[in-house]
Formats: C-alpha cells, structure tokens, sequence
C-alpha cells in the first residue's frame, strides 16, 4: 500500500502500453431543417449511417458538369426532425458514463458557419442542448454522493487536494463571510435567471449506471475561449473600472507533472446542481464575442471549450470520512467544445477587424485538418511523423486526447442549402478522414483495496443503534456515547425521602437497589472483560492472519510485478513487431503498386509491340506482293526491251552492212582509178562482179584524207617501240603464234585482249598486234602503232602513227613475180586489187581520225571515250 502511495495520479499508468486496444473516432453527422429562404436542397438522407451530395445546378453549369454525386458514410446519421434526446442518447451519454467511471471525454461540433452547432451544443429555449442534459445527468447519478463544498480542492498545478472536514468547514466560513457582505449577490444565487430557465428543465432525466456509492464526488466547471489563437476565461473576475477598463488578460498553455495540457491560471467553480452549473456557462456565455455576419446573425468569432471536471474520492473502511491519500483520488474531464464555422470571406464580406478573425479560424481548423492527416497515415503506414499540435492553441490544448487520453466524438452540423455546397463538400471530405483515426482505448480506474458497501453498512449501523435507543427509552439521537446507553441500561433508584427518624425501609431499600445496581456493574464489567478479551484474541488472531495475507500478498505483489514486466516486454515486442508488420505491408503496398504499373506498362508495351508486328508482317506481305509484281514488271519489261534491243541490233547491223557495202564499192572505184594512173595503159576489160550490179568500179591510189586531220608524222626506219616509254600491247583473243626469228618486244608494256580506259590512262603507247592471211597463203602480222593523247571530255584518243610489217615469203616467190609482171597485166590487177584490204582502209581511216569521232569505224575499233556519271 505504501508503494501506492508514491504515485502522484492514477491516470498515470494509463500513459503505459498496457492497453493495445484502440477505437476509431465516432463522426456522427447532423443535418439541420431548410429555412423557408432556401428552396434548393443539395443534401438527401439515404440510409441512416449515410448521406449524398447533389451539386447544385448552377455549379454543374459553372463547372461543366464535372462534379458528381458524392455518398459519404459516418457512425450514425440524424435527420433534420432528430430531437436533442435521440442525439444525446447516442452520442454524449456514454461519455457521461465514462466520465463518472473516470475517464476522459472530448466532444466537438464542426461545420460551416450557420450550420447549427451551438444549438447543438447550447440548445434552445423548452429544448435544451448536449450540455444541459450532460450536466442534468451528472447530478441525477451523483446526487446523494456529494461531498461538502471545499472538500476537494484544485491546485494551480492540475491536481486535486482533499482537505479535512476541519479545514472544509473553514473554507465554506470564510465563503459565507464573503457573500454575507453582498446580500443582494446571495439572495439572487438562489434565484434561476429566466433567460435559460426552460433551456435546464429536462423532462427526462437519465441516470448512470454502476455508480460506486462508497466514493464521493464533487463538480468543477471552467469556461475558455480561443479568439485569434489566443486563450481567455470567460470565469474570470474582473473589477470594473469605469475610468479605464481593462481588457481580459490571455491564458496560456501548461504541461502538468503527467504530461496533461491545462490552462494555467484558469477559474474553476464548484458547482452543486445543475442550475448553479448552467448558470456559471450562462455567465461566461454572455462575454463570448459573437457578430452579425452576412451568413449568420449571430456568428461565434471564436472556438468555446466548456470543461467538466469530476473529481472522486473513496471512503475510509468505516465509510465516514474521505480518504486524504492523494493516490486514490481520481479526476477525470469532459471537453465540450463549439468551433467556430469555417468560411469564405468572399460571401461574407468581411473587412477589418472580421477579415482577422476568419483568417484565424480557418487557420486553426487548418492545423486541426492537418493533425488529423498526420495522425492517419502514422497509423496506416506505421510512419513515425511529427503532429504539429504547437501550431494552434486548438489542438495543443487537445493533444492528451489524440494520445490515447480518452474517447474523442465528433458531430458534423451540415446546412442542406445549396449555397453552402461547396464548404459542406470540404467538411465530408475532412469527416471522411477522421473517421479512420484510432484512439487508444482508455483503461479502467485502480481499485482501492477496500470493502465495497462501506457507505452502505455504515448507515444501516446508525440506524439500527437510533432504533435500539429508541426501544429502550434513551436518547434517540446518533451521537450518543456507549457510557450514557450503559447508565440507561440500570434500575431506576428509588425515591430516597426520610420523612421521620424511624423510616427502616427507605434506606435499606436504597442500600438493596445500590447494590443490585453494583451487582450489575460488576457483571457488566466482567462480561467487558471477557468481551475484551476475547476481542483481544480475535484481533490477535486477525493481525497473525492479516499479516501472513500481508506477506501472501506481498508475494503475490512481486509475482505480480514479474508478470507485469514479462507482459510489458511482450507487449512491447507485439508493438514494435506490428509496426514492423505494418512498415513492411507499406513496403509490400509500394512494391504491389509498383508492380501493378509495370503490368501495365508491360501490358502496354506488348499492345505496342503485338501492333508493331503485326503492322511489320503486313508491311511485308505487302512488301512481297510488290516484289512479285515489280518482278513481273521486270520481266516483261525485261523481255520487252530485249526484242527491242534485238530488233534495234539487227536494224543496225543492216545498216551497217549497207554502209560498209557501200564503202567497199567506194574504195574499189578509187583503186581502179589509182590503178589507171599508175599503169597508164590501155583500159583493161571489165571484170564482171559476182552481184547483180555490172557496173566497174574504179579504185583511187589512196583514199581522200579528212579535212582537217593532224598531221601524220614521218617515218623512222627503226622502230620507236625500243624507247622507255609505257605501251598498251593490244594483241585480240585469235592471235597465231608465229616461229620467226624476228619476234616484237615490247618492254614495260600492258597486254590486253580488248583495251580499256583504265590501261589507256596509264600508258602514252598504243600498239595493236592484226593477222591476216596473204595472197600466197602466208600469214602477215602489222604492229599499228599510235599515241594516246587525252581528250575534252576526260576520256582518252589514240591517233596512229606507224605499221610495221612482218612477213614470211618464199625466196623464189619475188623474182617470179617481177620477171612475170609485164607478161600478165591481170594478174598485176589482183595483186593491186588485193593489196587493198580492210585492214588498209581501217589504218588509213585511223591515221587521220581523233578520239570522238564518228567519221569510220577505225576509232570505234583502237580508242574508247571514257563513260560520264549519268
């Protein structure tokens, strides 16, 4: 018991994990009547825990339609013909309960301005609101278990002292000292302001359930206003100053030795009834700033925290004093609190002085918002975020709920018309989220350790001793000592008057009564001590049991303690592997949506790809078909072309046919003309010719020379194939090889079989090597010799200069021919006529005719123009 003693507050351990049960948020939603102004409506019930948002239609104009039915769901869902019983029924009667069981309580109403929550809160008169009634069943519940005034005492420190009935008793003295000098203050506390009478007058009145009659309670109620993030008790005194009023004086924030915030300095009134604590809230109500507003009449420019504040004591073992044991005494609270409404100043047109107030309160609600958020994903994804509650007075007053100090219940006050749609779609959105938080639940009170029904035992002693003093003819009051029962208890004495000097019987009698009555006494005080002792013996029996309970229970006390550390241990290894549980469904959350966007970016890539190829096999399909039809094309136009180049090949071979025919006629006349010349004889005889034709052509010495042709250089009887110079060595593909002696060498010379402008380029030496076979029958071999000089056009021209002859005859072969030249005239005919042949013209031609020209067939023959890029 003494280690007990150490604790300062019971709601201490409670800060302990000990407890991992946790309750959402309850958000309950409240929607008020539509006024007669408002015709358009843009919220309808559709069940009882849901509700559904119908954008207006000039917003649907306005936004193109984009906006749709929202359906949002809360805990519970009041209509607008809910009565103020049905909602504090449901939502504010079990934190009354909780708070007479001892523990702590935060109710809130949230919405946009003229939405309805102080008269949620507040109520109105005949229809009393949450406080009334919380404040009516407090008293209903702990009524007969009242402590006297001052019995509990709070400190500037947010704890609790209980004070004696001595010291009590000089408290409520020193009070009615006070008030005795203001008569008219006294005679009018016990007077109901009729400004709030019907607003406490509760026709039903509810009473808690479980109530431990062996404490007492005692009520404290504290009013506080938040104005522009600044604290202020609407409680406190103030000596009026008709010079210079001063202003109220701002509160602030403290942490107590439990880590609970409070407002330091703050005003708390004991309160008796429920009209004494209505009518301090009513005192305070009247310093609340309000203002008329163009949406509200009576706009609250502030948030307002109404605190209740319950503090119990149990009762000593005879159940007739308050224990003074700082451990046992509980207090536990309840915040009612009235938020100012959210708003836009652009439909309320406020400027100045309410253009700061409604900056102030939307920024507070902000935090609020933003804590929340915070709160949320710490939970869901076990992060480990800071809540800025130090950004408002709101929240940091509140923050020991948020941690697990209580339950925490939230109304939604929503005004159906549809002005206010888009600031109601805001606080469904803000609903919507809070309803996800988890608050720790709240862990039960300790138990003292004492009898229960100590109170109850206590008084039906008193009454059955009154009862047996009664019967026996004693005082009937309680406060009469055991000595004057026992006197009570003795025979009367007799009447002891001596009227002569012989009376014999009236002292004797005396003497017999006096010693019955000592008889008695000595009875009396045998049976005392028998009494005695055997009460000694029990109580020395009791206090060897007590003692061995003592030490039971001391050593239970330490198993207990173990168990409590194992637990802890083990709760500590729960939490901290839920939170890594919880950490790693965050990581598997990330990895799966991950995963998913690489699913559809896989499934989208393979779309792309199956549409790549299949666009990649009908390109060559396609592709294909043209090729087979480019490739029809290409033979017929093949073939095509073929007839044509076979029919151009054919035209022109008959052409030239007829162009060498009509040469050789040519060259034949001249030969017979040179023949003429030369001989000078007499006309020999036409020689029929083998055609049809019968005309004798007469052949020239020489064919004509082309105009201007270069000059043809002189001869040199050696042979210039013995210089240094480069040579292209032309010799055709049916070349004999020939045993003579004389062979030509031509040294640094290029052969080719057809000359090319690749090895025309690289020499400056032409040579072509012709065969042919003679009139006796002997082959004759000619080097026609030229230069190659390169040409305009870029290409190369030879131009001969020289033939060499060599040739095989007979030594017997030439006299015959000289001794027989004058005797056969004809036979001088064929040898001229065959010394013209094909292979003269052509050289003849060549010698006079430059690359490009189209004058014979000698150039077309030894030089080739080099080909242009078309």
């Amino acid at each position: 018991m003494m280690k007990g003693a150490r604790i300062q507050t019971p709601r201490r351990p409670l800060k302990k994990p000990s407890n991992n049960l946790k309750d959402p948020v309850g958000v309950y939603c409240r929607v008020r009547p539509l006024t007669t102004e408002d015709t358009e409506c843009c919220v309808e019930l559709i069940s009882n825990s849901t509700i559904q948002l119908h954008p207006p239609d000039g917003i649907r104009v306005n936004r193109n339609g984009e906006f749709k039915e929202m359906q949002y769901s809360f805990k519970e869902v009041f209509g607008a013909f809910t009565t103020q019983k049905e909602l504090f029924n449901v939502v504010a009667r079990p934190l009354v309960e909780d708070l007479i069981h001892g523990k702590n309580g935060l109710l809130f109403t949230y919405g946009v301005t003229g939405s309805g929550k102080t008269h949620t809160m507040t109520g109105s008169p005949g229809d009393g609101g949450l406080l009334p009634r919380c404040l009516d069943m407090i008293f209903c519940s702990i009524g007969p278990f009242q402590a006297k005034r001052y019995v509990f005492k709070p400190d500037d420190k947010n704890t609790m002292e209980v004070q004696g009935d001595v010291d009590a008793l000089l408290e409520r003295q020193k009070r009615d000292v006070q008030f005795s000098t203001i008569p008219k203050n006294q005679s009018s506390r016990h007077r109901i302001d009729p400004e709030f009478a019907d607003m406490i007058t509760v026709p039903e009145h509810c009473k808690a359930e479980g109530i431990d009659e062996d404490s007492v309670y005692s009520l404290f109620v504290s009013y506080i206003e938040i104005y522009n993030n600044y604290l202020y008790d609407l409680l406190e005194e103030i000596a009026p100053d008709p010079i210079k009023p001063k202003p109220p004086q701002s509160k602030i924030l403290r942490e107590d030795s439990n880590h609970n915030m409070y407002v330091a300095g703050c005003t708390e009134v004991e309160v008796k009834s429920t009209e004494e604590a209505f009518e301090v809230f009513w005192k305070g109500q009247k310093k609340r700033r309000i203002a008329n507003t163009t949406l509200n009449r009576e706009s609250s420019r502030s948030h307002s925290v109404f605190i209740i504040k319950l503090a119990q004591a149990p009762l000593d073992a005879d159940g007739d004093n308050v224990l003074q044991a700082k451990d046992q005494t509980i207090v536990s609270q309840l915040s009612l609190v009235d938020l100012a409404g959210s708003e836009r100043t652009n439909r309320t047109k406020a400027e100045g002085s309410r253009l700061r107030e409604a900056g102030n309160i939307n920024q507070s609600l902000m935090t609020l918002r933003t804590c929340i958020e915070v709160l949320r994903e710490n939970q869901m994804y076990g992060t480990n975020k800071m809540v800025p509650y130090r950004d408002s007075k709101l929240t940091h007053l509140f923050k020991n709920y948020f941690d697990g100090e209580g339950k925490v219940r939230m109304i939604v006050c929503v005004n159906p018309k549809a002005d206010d749609y888009e600031e109601t779609l805001l606080v469904m959105r803000f609903a919507e989220m809070t309803q996800e938080v988890e608050i720790a639940r709240p862990v039960d009170k300790p138990i003292c350790g004492l009898t229960p029904g100590r109170r109850h035992r206590n008084q039906a002693f008193k009454e059955e001793l009154t009862r047996k003093l009664e019967l026996r003819g004693g005082p009937i009051y309680g406060d009469a000592s055991i000595a004057e029962a026992l006197l009570q208890s003795f025979t009367p004495l007799p009447s002891v008057e001596v009227t002569d000097a012989n009376d014999d019987q009236t002292l004797p009698h005396l003497i017999e009564c006096l010693e019955q009555r000592n008889k008695i006494r000595r009875l009396a005080t045998e049976e005392m001590k028998k009494t005695v002792n055997s009460i000694r013996g029990m109580l020395h029996d009791w206090d060897n049991k007590f003692s061995a309970k003592e030490n039971y229970i001391q050593d239970q006390e330490e198993k207990l303690l173990e168990k409590d550390r194992f637990i802890y241990g083990q709760k500590t290894e729960t939490e901290r592997l839920e939170k890594k549980i919880k950490t790693l469904e965050y990581k598997i959350e990330i990895l799966q949506k991950t995963a998913n966007i690489y699913e559809d970016d896989k499934r989208t890539l393979q779309h792309e790809l199956d549409e790549r190829d299949h666009k990649l096999h009908r390109e060559l399909s396609d592709k294909r078909r043209l090729e087979q039809r480019m490739q029809g094309v290409m033979s017929d136009t093949k073939m095509k072309w073929e007839k044509e180049c076979e029919r151009r090949v054919q035209a022109k071979q008959l052409e030239m046919q007829n162009k060498l025919w009509v040469k050789d006629e040519k060259l034949k006349q001249l030969k017979a003309i040179v023949a003429e010349a030369k001989t000078e004889k007499p006309e020999k005889p036409v020689r029929t010719p083998r055609g049809k034709d019968m005309k004798v052509h007469v052949r020239s010495a020489s064919p004509p020379s082309v105009p201007n042709a270069p000059p043809v250089r002189l001869r040199h009887r050696r042979s210039r194939s013995a210089g240094g110079e480069r040579w292209v060595d032309h010799k055709p593909v049916g070349s004999v090889e020939t045993d003579t002696v004389l062979q030509p060498h031509i040294p640094n010379a290029i052969t080719v079989a057809v000359p090319n402008e690749k090895a025309l380029a690289k020499c400056d030496k032409y040579i072509l090597t012709h065969q042919e076979l003679a009139s006796d029958g002997e082959i004759e071999t000619k080097l026609i010799k030229g230069e190659v000089y390169r040409t305009r056009g870029g290409g190369q021209a030879v131009q001969f200069t020289d033939i060499e002859k060599l040739k095989q005859e007979p030594p017997t072969g030439t006299r015959k021919r000289r001794s027989s030249q004058s005797a056969a005239p004809p036979q001088q005919e064929e040898t001229t006529e065959s010394e013209w042949t094909d292979v003269e013209t052509r050289c003849s031609v060549a010698v006079e005719m430059r690359a490009g020209s189209n004058l014979g067939p000698g150039y077309q023959h030894h030089a080739q123009p080099k080909r242009r890029k078309p």
